[in-house]
């Protein structure tokens, strides 16, 4: 992830900021699209793929700004890609046929584009919400790895795993692609990646099975998509994960889950192959989401006391990065090119957090598309466009 920036215009980059969608933005920036420099070369007097070094040398956000040739390279899948919040979002409406919607926040445009649809065969059926549970969604469970969005788990109206296999989604190719069949389809797992692989652990399958509660697959893609297959790994001691839908966070070779009270943690060691207890300062601090900076950095959002803190390893204690009421009630949380991003309460925008900031640590909110509500937030390069 390192090789990739997270842009945002320094306009942008006031504590508490909102950033929002302009439908007209887009509608100028479609008449300047078509304003006749399609065949202009992108520097006069040298050939493009020359120009081509020279600009991907300059930020984005001027290129975007200056004509529609260089704003039609910053997005093509040859361009440096800069870093992008996709979303996973629920209409609020109860009129909606589609029960999910996947968007992406460009930062150099401020606007939020929908992803291409899925495959429609096999046909995907999932839900979020069930007469048996009025007060919660039904989880739909995406990781991101090696820039691409990853769907492994979710619900069908009969309670069934709802894929087989994973849903791939490439931003640079704007592709949609199938990965191999799990060993056992799951619901309400952990799920989460360390050093190149995926791992899906624990859960129920159509009904509960103590094997299943206690199982663990991994798939490498540091195989190759094509080339790999699940496998299963070092089972858990038990089945205490089972019925819930856990973010297993990849640290430092280690992949670390906590049940959704915040009570009990277990570490899983991806070389050793084996599970151990959390340590106690770790889950004494995980107070809700968590995330990790390229696997290196621990960052936690306590949703009751607004803070962001980072674990110290050392001390096994949980350390303050800032404090802010746009942290309450945090849902979900993504990091990435120095910034930590959550969910708001109620899904009514992203907050971003420059934890890199030279002085001290900004913040401000996302937008989220009219008529939506966020569910997960993730951060992967930006989409390639057509055109």
């Amino acid at each position: 992830m390192s090789k990739y920036r997270l842009t945002i215009s320094s306009k942008r980059q006031k504590l508490t900021q909102t950033l929002t969608t302009q439908p007209q933005a887009q509608d100028q920036d479609k008449a300047q699209d078509d304003d006749g420099d399609d065949h202009q070369p992108l520097l006069p007097g040298l050939p493009d793929h020359i120009a081509h070094l020279c600009l991907s040398h300059v930020h984005p956000s001027i290129l975007h700004n200056v004509c529609h040739s260089w704003r039609r390279l910053i997005y093509s899948p040859s361009f440096p890609p800069f870093l992008s919040l996709y979303a996973l979002f629920s209409p609020k409406s109860n009129s909606s046929s589609t029960p999910i919607h996947l968007f992406t926040f460009d930062p150099v445009s401020s606007t939020w584009d929908p992803l291409p649809p899925p495959p429609p065969d096999p046909p995907l059926h999932l839900i979020l919400h069930h007469p048996s549970f009025l007060s919660r969604n039904l989880p739909v469970q995406l990781v991101s790895l090696s820039g691409k969005l990853i769907l492994l788990a979710a619900t069908t109206h009969n309670f069934n795993p709802a894929l087989t296999r994973p849903l791939i989604f490439d931003p640079i190719c704007r592709t949609w692609t199938f990965g191999p069949e799990l060993v056992t389809p799951r619901r309400w797992c952990a799920a989460g990646y360390s050093r190149g692989a995926v791992y899906v652990a624990s859960g129920i399958g159509s009904q509960f099975s103590s094997d299943v509660a206690k199982s663990v697959e991994k798939w490498d893609l540091m195989n190759g998509e094509k080339n790999s297959r699940w496998e299963k790994t070092g089972e858990l001691k038990d089945g205490r994960f089972s019925r819930e839908a856990i973010d297993a966070v990849g640290w430092k070779g280690k992949l670390c889950l906590v049940n959704v009270k915040g009570a009990e943690g277990a570490v899983y060691d991806v070389v050793a192959n084996t599970w151990d207890d959390m340590r106690e300062g770790m889950v004494r601090g995980w107070r809700g989401p968590v995330a990790a900076m390229d696997e290196e950095v621990l960052y936690g959002i306590d949703e009751n006391s607004c803070t962001l803190s980072k674990y110290d390893e050392v001390m096994d204690d949980w350390k303050e990065v800032v404090k802010s009421d746009l942290l309450k009630g945090a849902r979900h949380a993504a990091a990435g090119g120095g910034r930590v991003c959550a969910v708001c309460e109620n899904g009514g925008g992203i907050v971003v957090v420059d934890v890199k900031a030279a002085a001290a640590p900004t913040i401000f909110v996302v937008d989220t598309p009219l008529g939506f509500e966020a569910l997960s937030v993730h951060i992967l390069p930006r989409m390639s466009k057509l055109g």
